[in-house]
């Protein structure tokens, strides 16, 4: 039987933003499109200066009554959602990807992407492989067109919470783009829903990758999945169901030979548990800095992140003794890679922050009780000092790692 697209877990992160009645949100929509008009200077609106919090002219005075009718009468989210929807239009197939656009549907992603899908919403991002974020096409005639041949390595790349692929690019470097030019990979990067459970991404993914392998126009001679954050979850989550569909003949897990997992939440971010952990993400698109006022409201997505959920559960205790502990695939080279803000691991930053959202210990699978402990070897694990969660992205120590393990 087939599963449903969305679980229970979705189901439930919906009804609570629903349920929140939110009488703030217009005030929320209207920040956000304020931000958006007036530092990018949209044609035919009126906008403030960049990063001010009220709309001029008559889009202030639609957000002014809007906020007046849910007073009186209570509000909807998605109607007040679908103020932002013109302004985020996604652009025609000719032309490129608005980077600014495509943070901020990542953002709106990640803290209501349940949400949003659920209510069929638009902005709901659906997952696909992109490359320069652009989605590609998963037939042989249609990847061999689009992609340089005689590259049997491939390199999927997957964003974090309320991120998107293309935030991969950070302080003019990008750890797909090197790997691709000094190691021969073609780097492949995965946008998707954060907002959505973990486990539902994976189960997505599994699917996605099968249609990948069975694509590619040649032979695959090395397959590694590079996760930030989330994606390392969710990776874990792909392989797991894969392992469980035995009777859907999926061949792809086979052929991965490496999981790259950096500042990955193996153990829960329990920073996040706090509201810190939205808003140091929220940081990466700063169009989207007005979300951080639904730090209270918890998608699938964030909860799962929360206590390093890699498949959901059907039940509604939120501890990490509720969350069943997935095994690293034993086929596949494992490495896992953690920073600390502080200069070193044993520092006292270190120790109460890790790099900022994920404690070293947890990005390292390390846990108190052995049952919940992921076996990475000791030489497939790094910590790199002096270097926050986002800056795993574009570190030089990061790379060189990854080089290293990946060559």
């Amino acid at each position: 039987m087939t599963q449903p697209l969305l679980q229970a877990a979705d189901l439930r992160g919906a009804a609570r933003l629903t349920a929140t009645g939110v009488a703030g949100m217009a005030s929320l929509v209207e920040a956000m499109h304020a931000r958006i008009a007036g530092s990018l200077g949209l044609p035919g609106l009126v906008g403030p200066a960049p990063g001010a919090e009220r709309m001029a002219g008559i889009p202030g005075l639609v957000y002014k009554t809007v906020r007046g009718v849910t007073h009186l009468v209570g509000g909807s989210t998605e109607a007040l959602i679908g103020l932002l929807e013109p302004l985020l239009a996604a652009p025609q197939p000719h032309q490129a990807p608005r980077p600014e656009r495509e943070a901020m549907v990542a953002a709106l992603n990640g803290v209501l992407g349940d949400y949003l899908a659920v209510s069929g919403n638009p902005l709901a991002i659906p997952m696909s492989l992109r490359q320069a974020g652009r989605s590609l096409t998963l037939s042989r005639p249609a990847l061999r067109a689009r992609l340089p041949g005689d590259r049997p390595k491939l390199l999927v790349l997957l964003h974090g919470l309320c991120m998107s692929d293309l935030q991969w690019q950070r302080a003019g470097h990008d750890h797909g783009e090197a790997l691709a030019r000094e190691l021969g990979y073609t780097p492949l990067y995965l946008h998707y829903n954060s907002g959505l459970s973990v486990s539902t991404n994976g189960r997505i993914l599994a699917q996605l990758m099968e249609r990948l392998v069975e694509a590619w126009p040649q032979r695959i001679e090395r397959l590694a999945l590079l996760g930030h954050s989330m994606g390392g979850l969710v990776a874990r989550s792909a392989l797991h169901h894969a392992a469980q569909a035995s009777g859907a003949g999926l061949r792809w897990p086979s052929q991965v030979s490496d999981l790259v997992c950096l500042g990955t939440p193996h153990q829960g971010a329990p920073l996040e548990k706090a509201g810190h952990g939205v808003d140091l993400l929220l940081k990466a698109a700063p169009f989207a800095a007005p979300l951080g006022r639904l730090a209270g409201l918890r998608s699938a997505g964030i909860t799962d992140l929360r206590w390093g959920r890699v498949v959901s559960t059907a039940s509604e205790d939120e501890s990490v003794e509720a969350v069943p502990q997935v095994p690293l695939p034993q086929a596949t080279r494992c490495y896992a890679l953690a920073g600390c803000l502080g200069s070193s691991v044993d520092s006292l930053k270190s120790r109460l922050w890790g790099d900022g959202l994920v404690p070293v210990a947890s990005a390292l699978g390390q846990h108190a009780d052995a049952g919940r402990r992921l076996e990475f070897a000791a030489d497939r694990t790094a910590v790199v000092c002096d270097t926050g969660h986002l800056d795993l992205l574009s570190s030089t120590e990061v790379y060189e790692r990854l080089r290293a393990w990946l060559g």
